[in-house]
């Protein structure tokens, strides 16, 4: 496989169609969790990500690179879901300067309500197209993917 110029076939083959089935995959899922559950799929993984943490509480720069969002695009969306009671924010005792994301009560409702939801279109769209072995070897890609990335400094 070459180094520069043009992609090969199987090259553009591989990268297109991961890059089409993340697009389409995203947007199913986001617009599926909008339209039943008033909740975008960012919106729902940041709830989940508190969910998942230790007292269902990550500062904001964890949580920024949880959900892979810029710091400027995290506070923006954690305005959004503070207004709607669904997280708060805490500031940090020990570092003036961080603060907290924290899951509501109605927040953790509100997860519980879409994860069922989510977790089907997931389930539909992309977990039952493979069988065990499948997924097996796509998750160690993926792992293989993600590993040679940190090494690179990604």
């Amino acid at each position: 496989m070459g180094s520069g110029g043009r992609l090969s076939e199987v090259e553009r083959g591989a990268w297109v169609g991961f890059l089409r089935a993340h697009h389409v995959l995203v947007a199913d899922l986001d617009d599926e969790l909008r339209r039943e559950h008033d909740l975008p799929l960012t919106s729902f993984d940041v709830l989940a990500q508190l969910d998942n943490a230790p007292d269902r509480q990550l500062r904001m720069s964890e949580l920024a690179d949880a959900v892979l969002l810029s710091r400027s695009g995290l506070t923006r969306l954690v305005e959004r879901l503070e207004s709607r009671g669904l997280i708060e924010r805490r500031e940090c005792s020990e570092d003036a300067r961080g603060a907290f994301a924290v899951l509501t009560e109605e927040g953790e409702a509100r997860l519980r309500d879409a994860r069922g939801t989510h977790l089907a279109g997931v389930r539909e769209r992309f977990l039952e197209r493979f069988d065990e072995q499948e997924l097996r070897r796509l998750g160690r890609l993926w792992d293989r993917l993600l590993a040679g990335a940190n090494e690179d400094g990604s």
